[in-house]
């Protein structure tokens, strides 16, 4: 990892409008006046309780949300969100879905061509490639997903609970790929609720409570104090 930023928060809020009336006053708060940067090289862990905020987050790091207050700052070209109900057109087959994914990261259509047969012959999809994404499991497209972001390598990749799903042979595969990004300073944005996968693969970890940061710091003390208070609950 290096000195410099990645990605940087600062001060970040996002608030959503409730209901559907384009002037109502309701308003949600999902995430309040949070700070953090990731360095180039960091594999920074995003830990919390269901509807702490930690995919809304990602979310905005994608450029997906824009933040209501606060900035995001980033001095990288690409970043890829990995999310299980985000990134495929569900109408296309797996060999579309890799083009569109690359070039939607930057890539040339003809190098996510010459990448198709090896991303394929990873994601372990079989006879199923052919078929429309909409028909597929949610192991695979987590599969695909994954295969997508190894070959396609952008600046930054953000996994929203992607290593979760699917067999235990694919599972240990992309660990083993996670592995290999960390030796090779991949910069990685990782929400996980697996205390034990958090702890070998981050460096640093923010704990988000309520939309807010309730710790932040190297990953063995946030996660001795995030264990702590799951098992008190």
């Amino acid at each position: 990892m290096t000195d410099v930023a990645a990605l940087t928060v600062d001060g970040l809020s996002l608030t959503f409008r409730n209901g559907l009336r384009l002037f109502s006053r309701r308003q949600t708060t999902v995430l309040q006046d949070i700070s953090f940067s990731v360095g180039r090289g960091e594999t920074f862990g995003v830990v919390g309780g269901n509807g702490a905020g930690k995919s809304t987050l990602l979310r905005v790091l994608a450029g997906i949300y824009q933040p209501t207050r606060g900035h995001l700052t980033s001095s990288v070209a690409s970043v890829s969100l990995l999310n299980l109900q985000l990134g495929f057109d569900d109408n296309l087959d797996a060999s579309d879905n890799i083009v569109l994914s690359g070039m939607l990261m930057g890539m040339s259509r003809r190098r996510m061509r010459e990448l198709t047969a090896e991303i394929l012959d990873y994601a372990e999809l079989g006879g199923s490639a052919g078929l429309p994404v909409r028909s597929y499991s949610t192991g695979m497209r987590a599969r695909l997903g994954f295969a997508i972001s190894k070959y396609s390598r952008p600046d930054v990749i953000l996994l929203d609970e992607v290593l979760s799903v699917g067999d235990g042979h694919f599972r240990e595969k992309a660990e083993a790929t996670m592995r290999e990004m960390l030796q090779g300073n991949q910069t990685v944005v990782f929400v996980s609720h697996d205390s034990g996968r958090i702890r070998e693969m981050c460096s640093r970890v923010c704990w988000l409570k309520d939309g807010r940061v309730q710790m932040l710091g190297p990953a063995n003390e946030v996660m001795d104090a995030y264990d702590e208070f799951i098992l008190r609950k």
